[in-house]
């Protein structure tokens, strides 16, 4: 059986209800494991997780949360940050050492998401029919993190008042393509590496 419980570390409210989802989802029906349990995630600013003694604080804070539960499963702390102006190559290795640097103990993975969250549903946007009208569109975009598609993409093109990422975000996870994304994003392709080296 291949189980596994993971610890996130978000910077957003959306992704802070929306990374239990993701994470099932990937797990379970992409990857075809049996079963996995993802902790409430930690929540930081962007701001100060980039920081050594705020990333330090919250990896300490997801191996207490992780070992408060008496398990022998394999588990994870994973670093799941956007990109935003930063250069994904570069941020996600830079947090990966500082953070085996403090926990050499733990095992770590960090992913940052290529523009931003939001890009992961550009990638799978016909699959989302329900929420982003695309009829405007040409096409999709092919490469949304090349196009820098991201929330702003959404929001234009969003079905209702107004796109929220603490409600909009678990919903549109749920019913994501998830192959498409990561035909389409490589950072979510990423994401989706990170687990399936966990596998078995």
């Amino acid at each position: 059986m291949s189980r596994l419980r993971i610890a996130p570390i978000v910077e957003g409210h959306g992704e802070d209800n929306a990374i239990r989802i993701l994470l099932q989802r990937i797990w379970i029906e992409l990857l075809g494991a049996d079963w996995v349990e993802v902790i409430r995630p930690i929540r930081s600013k962007r701001t100060k997780i980039v920081q050594t003694r705020e990333l330090a604080r919250a990896v300490d804070l997801a191996m207490l949360k992780l070992r408060s539960a008496e398990s022998r499963d394999p588990a994870m702390v994973l670093i799941l940050l956007d990109a935003d102006e930063s250069i994904p190559c570069r941020l996600g290795p830079e947090l990966l050492e500082m953070a085996k640097a403090h926990r050499g103990d733990a095992d770590l993975s960090c992913v940052i998401a290529n523009v931003e969250y939001e890009t992961w549903f550009v990638a799978a946007a016909e699959s989302l029919p329900e929420y982003l009208d695309l009829s405007r569109d040409e096409r999709v975009p092919g490469h949304p993190e090349e196009q820098r598609a991201g929330k702003a993409w959404v929001q234009q093109r969003f079905i209702g008042v107004k796109y929220s990422e603490t409600v909009d975000q678990p919903a549109m996870t749920s019913r994501m393509d998830l192959r498409l994304a990561r035909e389409r994003s490589p950072s979510f392709d990423k994401l989706c590496r990170e687990l399936e080296r966990r596998l078995g």
